[in-house]
């Protein structure tokens, strides 16, 4: 027979304590019956040879953690999961964790004896080594001084694993629970940066991300995170409130191996370590500072010549639909200006502004901070004189306001094609004065439609509207008579003398 140790007889005292009172406040564990689990040697609380692989609470394989204690046959209490058991260190626990739960919940009777002596000896390797009689220092041969009794024929295998066992789980580390997460953004693009969890080596956990996605997936969710390895994220400016200054966050959710055991106890007999589950802890970053959005300008130009002038119609936009605002509300402002360049005749289009020719007046726009991007129309002055005119529109980062720098790319220019058609037109000299000289050319012929013939009532009118009196007009009709009447006469003569005569 053995007996527990005082210090173990003081703790079972503690432990019949607290269960009294318990008892008495109403809130008493839940205790189950212990059963036999998978193992060797006798199911009795005392025996020759003992008890050597688990013992089942519910569906729960169980390993004693107070070697030279009796079999726990008795009910058994279910004290939950606790990281605060007799006094076992963080190491110790979380070396019995491992092996009761990647190991022990087995029904190979080889298995499950290698993991009850492992266990033992991480408890108390002194007292697993002699309860039993063995005056040695050697766990492979205190293994064998018993299994010899309980199962000759596995002793061999039983000290392979309990050996094995105990190296494995004594090199586990402790895991540290917590840590941290780690935004960082690019100083030369603000849609860039990356997400690094600073947790334990040991963790395995989540990512999700708000306001970005990560680069390699384009997703904001990521289940594979490795502990301390970066990973590039894009923080779209589309993410933005309207073009506001924005923020990327990022949740994590880890886990790690407990140090800690699910603790059965039975008043009298053995303390027992189920498994515990991994400790799970969640995390959380946000941006040290807002990301302001960048944005490249773009300009559309459709221009014409009105009253001697050279206006331009401006359209403002960018790439992605998005213009910056800041903090207020306000839009940021843009500055373009265009060169307006004179011809003698429509030059060709080219990216490059010919180097033989210069501006004769500039255009400016400064966008609207309350609207933004949108048409703007821009007039010049009066133009110098005739000639084809062309306008050439940029937008140049050192051209801006202060405020407005962050949000552009380092050397940001844009600039139009030379002589594109929407921007040249042609300004026509005047035309001549006329010549007041008559034209040689004669004037070509009037016909005038025949007057109708007057009624008798309306022949003083119509006459008075000839300009000539009736009696002029009955002189001239009788010098016409004379003329028919001396036609007639001639025209008789003649006949007749042309007559032959018989």
């Amino acid at each position: 027979m053995h007996h527990p140790p005082p210090s173990h007889r003081r703790t079972l005292a503690a432990l019949a304590v607290i269960a009294a009172l318990l008892g008495g406040l109403g809130v008493a564990p839940a205790a189950h019956a212990a059963d036999r689990g998978t193992g060797f040697g006798t199911w009795a609380p005392l025996s020759r040879t003992g008890w050597h692989g688990s013992m089942r609470v519910g569906d729960v394989h169980t390993y004693c953690i107070h070697p030279g204690l009796p079999v726990a046959t008795d009910p058994t209490t279910d004290r939950g999961v606790s990281s605060d058991v007799n006094g076992l260190s963080p190491q110790q626990l979380v070396s019995i964790n491992h092996l009761v739960s990647t190991y022990g919940q087995t029904d190979d009777p080889v298995q499950a004896a290698g993991v009850g002596w492992a266990v033992k000896a991480i408890v108390d390797r002194d007292t697993t080594l002699h309860s039993w009689g063995y005056t040695g220092d050697s766990f492979p041969e205190a293994i064998d001084y018993i299994m010899r009794r309980a199962s000759p024929e596995n002793s061999a295998a039983v000290q392979e694993r309990a050996v094995h066992y105990l190296a494995e789980a004594e090199s586990i580390a402790v895991p540290r629970v917590g840590g941290a997460l780690a935004l960082t953004t690019r100083d030369d693009d603000p849609t860039r940066g990356t997400v690094t969890a600073d947790v334990d080596p040991s963790a395995t956990g989540s990512l999700h991300l708000e306001n970005a996605v990560f680069a390699d997936t384009g997703r904001g969710d990521r289940a594979d995170v490795r502990p301390g390895q970066s990973y590039d994220i894009i923080a779209p400016a589309s993410s933005s409130d309207g073009g506001r200054p924005y923020t990327v966050r990022a949740t994590g959710s880890f886990s790690v191996r407990s140090a800690a055991i699910h603790y059965y106890s039975t008043p009298g007999q053995q303390e027992s370590a189920g498994p515990a589950g991994p400790t799970t802890f969640t995390l959380s970053a946000q941006d040290a500072t807002p990301r302001l959005v960048r944005f490249s300008p773009r300009i559309e130009t459709t221009a014409r010549i009105e009253d001697g002038r050279f206006i331009d119609r401006v359209t403002v936009s960018t790439a992605d639909g998005v213009w910056p605002r800041h903090a207020d509300g306000s839009f940021v402002v843009i500055a373009a200006t265009a060169d307006v360049y004179r011809t003698g005749a429509f030059p060709a289009e080219s990216a490059e502004i010919p180097s033989n020719i210069d501006p004769v007046m500039r255009l400016d726009l400064r966008t609207d901070p309350s609207t933004g991007p949108g048409a703007y129309e821009v007039a010049s002055e009066h133009l110098p004189g005739p000639g084809v005119y062309t306008a050439v529109w940029r937008v140049d980062r050192a051209d801006q306001d202060a405020d407005a720098l962050a949000h552009l790319p380092a050397d940001y220019l844009w600039q139009e094609r030379f002589a594109t058609p929407a921007q040249t037109e042609q300004l026509a000299p005047t035309p001549p004065p006329s010549d007041p000289t008559p034209s040689a050319t004669p004037p070509s012929a009037v016909t005038t439609p025949p007057a109708p013939a007057p009624s008798a009532s309306a022949a003083p009118a119509a006459l008075a509207s000839t300009g000539m009196s009736a009696a002029s007009l009955g002189g001239a009709g009788g010098a016409a008579a004379a003329v028919i009447g001396i036609g007639v006469i001639a025209w008789t003569v003649a006949r007749r003398r042309s007559t032959p005569k018989i």
